[in-house]
C-alpha cells in the first residue's frame, strides 16, 4: 500500500495594505496553501512584522503610509520574498519595485486562482508579473543586454528562454514550450545572469533603472 505523501507546511505570509477590507479579501483568496501570520497598514508596521515574524512571503501594496511598498522592499528584500499587489500599471512603478528587489508585481485585478499560482511561484523565488506588464519587463531585459556590450550577448535560445520567463511562465512551462527540461531553463537563466555579471533575476532590472536605461 502506497503511503500518502506528507503534507507540505503552508507558506507563511504577511499582508501589508492600509485598507483592511482588501486584506480580508486577499486572506480569503489565498486558501489552505498559505497562512497569514501578520498584517500591517503602514510601511513601518510591515517592516516590524517582517523582522518579528520572518515570513516566507510578503504581499504588499505599493501606496500606503510611511513610504509605501518601496520602503518595505528596500528594507526587507534581502530577508524575504516580496510581491507587490497594486492597482498601478505604470511602467515606472513596476520598474522601481523590481529595482528595489521585489520578486513580483501583480495588479489587484488578478483573479484569485492566478494570484495563488503566482504567489506559490514567488515563494520559491520565481519572478511573477501580471501578463499585461510582462512585456515591459522583457523590454528592460533586452535593453540591459545591449547596454552591457553594445550588442546582444545572448544566444538565440537564451533570448527565447528570457522572453518566456519575462512573460510570466514557470520554468516547467517554458521547458514544455521549448521542448527542454525545466532544469535546462534554470541553467539558461543562470547563464544570462552570468553574462551580465549579475547575481539575481531582479538585479537585471535594478541595473537598468539605476543606469537610466529606458
Amino acid at each position: 500500500m502506497q503511503k500518502a505523501s506528507p503534507r507540505r507546511p503552508p507558506i507563511r505570509v504577511v499582508l501589508a495594505d492600509d485598507h483592511p477590507i482588501w486584506r480580508d479579501g486577499v486572506r480569503a483568496d489565498l486558501g489552505e496553501r498559505f497562512e497569514v501570520v501578520g498584517e500591517a497598514a503602514t510601511a513601518d508596521e510591515a517592516i516590524e512584522r517582517i523582522a518579528e515574524l520572518r515570513p516566507d512571503l510578503v504581499v504588499c501594496d505599493l501606496h500606503m503610509p510611511g513610504g509605501g511598498g518601496l520602503a518595505v522592499v528596500a528594507a526587507c528584500a534581502e530577508r524575504t520574498r516580496i510581491v507587490m499587489l497594486t492597482v498601478s500599471e505604470q511602467e515606472r512603478d513596476l520598474l522601481d519595485a523590481v529595482a528595489a528587489g521585489a520578486v513580483g508585481y501583480l495588479t489587484k485585478a488578478t483573479p484569485g486562482d492566478e494570484l495563488r499560482e503566482g504567489l506559490l511561484r514567488a515563494a520559491v523565488g520565481e519572478p511573477v508579473f501580471s501578463p499585461s506588464l510582462a512585456m515591459l519587463v522583457l523590454g528592460e531585459f533586452r535593453r540591459l543586454a545591449k547596454q552591457a556590450t553594445g550588442t546582444d550577448p545572448l544566444s538565440e535560445r537564451e533570448r527565447e528562454v528570457l522572453q518566456h520567463v519575462a512573460r510570466g511562465y514557470t520554468y516547467r512551462e517554458v521547458g514544455e514550450q521549448l521542448h527542454i527540461a525545466a532544469k535546462t531553463v534554470e541553467n539558461h537563466v543562470r547563464n544570462i545572469l552570468d553574462k551580465l555579471h549579475l547575481n539575481r533575476k531582479q538585479e537585471l532590472i535594478r541595473y537598468a533603472v539605476e543606469h537610466g536605461i529606458e
